[in-house]
């Protein structure tokens, strides 16, 4: 695979490559280069030198480039949706969701007349007027995760493009291949060239983008301890930095909860792209009576899920992304067996091609455990019994995560109070997975987030451009008048 720069694709200067594989057979089905310093050197002057010329272009004409994107992304929509479960592993119908999520952010980002208007007040004081407005600022870069390959990337590059400013790309090195179709796919819109730059690569790339010094704000989502990094070494060279982190998303069942369609909501939060979101729900807290009864229910429902191949129709839930990593959750398994919690349904054994785990239940969670506190990113659901929406709330707030969390219930007055004491910054009301839509931001607190402006929606002005004041006074020239 090749690198995207200057509206070309050429060779990576780096001579090591990674097996992209495909999870639920692992086969190799390509193969992704390491770029080099020099690889972001290039991309980043290409960008620069495009600015110059970009940021001048009427904000309603470089939309117009989103609009003809948004009609390719739309024919291309099985290819890409095919890709997306080729190199994941996800299931047709999570793959579905990730392309068209990400479809979403251009047609919002395509708003950016009106999302970039600045402000203006006359007589501030006599005679005096005061403007803001908002400008581009120039060079800005993105290092996307692997979990969702086509939909994350969009979070980031099309408010950046569209406000006037350049950018360039790193995908994961673990699935470049919905990337590759969806630069094919920038290149026939007609984004002038140097506007969208793709350096593929690993840490050496993140690095050198991280401390470049054309390069304005750095966008992350991945693990909170690369997360740390990024925000880290970019901040210390002066950049903006947006870096989402990892999560440990609770769900709260309270005994008024509609039980059978709050099992349902809360299991396909887990295992839900086996577990691999940062949305993705981990432990349910059960208030009182509510406790045995979702026990009960989840045990069963996990029990009967279909686990293969994302490309086959009957799957309900694919692979793990690597090997690697079915080995890790494996072990957060077996140190909550250790801690004293009882596993209720094992997944943990696989025969035959692929990194799988199936669906696992665990009972008995107490705080203190390595299970209730570190990220799984795996399908395991981590059943808890608490007294009361007190103890609950109590339990969410000492984690050092906060990206989601979930309150299942009747009452408005609970939902309240959940909503106002719940630490987290995107919460859910008898929802599983609280996404965010385009037009609102998205981003969680405390550990799960790095920096002070959150992604995509109205705050992605705020990261993407600056805001220039001008106050003026005009005296009258009696020469003139």
């Amino acid at each position: 695979m090749k690198n995207y720069i200057l509206g070309h694709w050429v060779d990576s200067l780096g001579k090591e490559t990674v097996d992209v594989i495909n999870p639920a057979t692992e086969a190799v089905i390509a193969k992704c280069p390491l770029g080099t310093e020099e690889d972001v050197n290039r991309a980043v002057q290409a960008a620069a030198e495009t600015f110059k010329t970009w940021r001048k272009v009427p904000a309603i004409d470089r939309v117009q480039h989103l609009f003809k994107l948004k009609t390719l992304l739309e024919e291309h929509f099985d290819e890409l949706v095919q890709l997306c479960t080729q190199e994941h592993g996800k299931t047709i119908a999570e793959s579905k969701g990730d392309v068209r999520r990400g479809i979403q952010m251009v047609e919002t980002a395509c708003g950016i007349p009106t999302l970039m208007m600045g402000q203006s007040f006359e007589d501030i004081a006599a005679g005096i007027d005061c403007q803001a407005i908002r400008q581009p600022m120039g060079v800005f870069a993105a290092i996307t995760p692997f979990n969702f390959p086509a939909m994350v990337p969009f979070w980031f590059w099309p408010f950046a493009v569209a406000a006037g400013n350049t950018f360039i790309l790193k995908p994961s090195e673990r699935v470049p291949l919905s990337q590759i179709k969806i630069f094919e796919l920038i290149e026939k819109a007609g984004f002038p060239p140097g506007v969208m730059n793709l350096v593929l690569g690993g840490k050496t790339v993140v690095n050198a983008l991280c401390s470049h010094p054309e390069v304005k704000g750095v966008s992350f989502v991945g693990s909170t301890p690369v997360a740390k990094h990024v925000y880290q070494l970019a901040s210390s060279h002066g950049k903006r930095v947006q870096a989402l982190g990892g999560a440990k998303n609770f769900m709260v069942v309270l005994p008024d909860a509609t039980i059978d369609t709050t099992v349902k909501t809360c299991l396909e939060s887990i295992v839900g792209c086996a577990g691999q979101r940062c949305l993705a729900g981990s432990v349910i807290l059960a208030v009182g009576k509510a406790h045995d009864e979702v026990r009960d229910q989840i045990v069963r429902a996990a029990s009967d899920m279909i686990v293969g191949d994302g490309a086959d129709p009957r799957t309900q839930m694919g692979p793990i992304i690597s090997k690697a990593s079915v080995e890790r959750i494996k072990g957060l398994i077996q140190s909550a067996v250790e801690e004293g919690a009882q596993v209720l349904l094992d997944g943990r054994e696989w025969t035959g091609k692929g990194f799988f785990l199936k669906p696992t239940v665990i009972a008995g969670i107490k705080p203190h455990m390595r299970i209730a506190k570190e990220e799984v990113f795996g399908p395991v659901v981590c059943l808890a019994e608490v007294k009361s929406l007190n103890e609950a709330i109590a339990w969410i707030n000492s984690s050092s995560f906060a990206n989601t969390a979930s309150l299942f219930t009747g009452s408005g007055a609970a939902a309240r109070q959940f909503s106002y004491e719940a630490a987290p910054a995107m919460l859910g009301l008898n929802i599983g997975v609280p996404a965010p839509m385009s037009f609102f931001s998205f981003g969680g607190a405390k550990d799960s987030f790095f920096g002070d402006v959150k992604a995509h929606g109205s705050a992605s002005m705020m990261f993407y451009t600056d805001t220039k004041v001008t106050i003026s006074r005009w005296n009258k020239n009696s020469n003139i008048w």
